[in-house]
């Protein structure tokens, strides 16, 4: 923001286009025209003729959901107008999707998504309950998406040679190329992030680029 708050320039005018589009740092919007998905909780504002509903996640997705704990909880856009999406104001950013390049995604940083995006809950090889059921998303198809991320995202590349290892808390999303498994160290347990003891970290192997998240998660409120 410039200046005054209400100055013109500081005023948002209605999409040119439909579609999803940055709005600024810290929200997304979103000028549907049919139909559009998002995390249910993450739109912060609307204007036009759009109605509202949660989605099914079906009958696997369901199962999954309620065994670990985890899953995505959507809810459906319709009609025409903008929404804007934004997540305890963190960053946002967008990430095109098509055949050839799908995404694993991390279901807590998920904002919202074209609905011509198809995705599956899938499990990280090894985690299952003992890993605490570290569920995530896997979008297939061809249209956009926007993530969120505790500050700018680091993008590491994976290659055979090289592979990489992330802390559980901080993976973003991940290109589904890649195979994943859990590491467990306790040599590095008090040195990563909010650690102590045996750490986990995911390791990913192959080709492809994973996202991380380096921001530190929010401290669990006094009892």
């Amino acid at each position: 923001m410039q200046r005054n708050l209400f100055d013109p320039e500081n005023l948002i005018q209605p999409a040119s286009a439909p579609g999803l589009t940055q709005e600024n740092a810290m929200a997304v919007r979103y000028a549907v025209k049919g139909e559009a998905r998002a995390r249910q909780g993450t739109m912060v504002a609307w204007r036009g003729a759009l109605e509202f509903e949660r989605q099914g996640q079906g009958v696997g997705n369901f199962l999954k959901r309620a065994v670990t704990g985890e899953g995505l909880a959507l809810m459906t856009v319709k009609g025409e107008g903008e929404a804007w999406f934004a997540s305890d104001a963190a960053h946002c950013f967008l990430v095109d999707v098509d055949d050839n390049h799908g995404l694993t995604v991390n279901g807590k940083n998920i904002l919202c998504f074209d609905a011509s995006l198809d995705y599956d809950i899938t499990t990280v090889k090894g985690a299952g309950m003992a890993g605490g059921g570290l569920f995530n998303c896997t979008f297939k198809g061809t249209g956009r998406l926007a993530l969120t991320s505790a500050g700018t995202p680091l993008v590491l590349p994976v290659s055979p040679q090289a592979p990489v290892y992330v802390d559980t808390d901080a993976v973003v999303a991940w290109t589904p190329q890649l195979s994943t498994s859990l590491h467990r160290s306790q040599s590095i347990g008090s040195m990563v992030k909010g650690g102590s003891g045996e750490a986990v970290q995911l390791k990913l192997e192959g080709e492809g680029v994973v996202v991380v998240n380096p921001g530190e998660p929010k401290p669990a409120p006094a009892s």
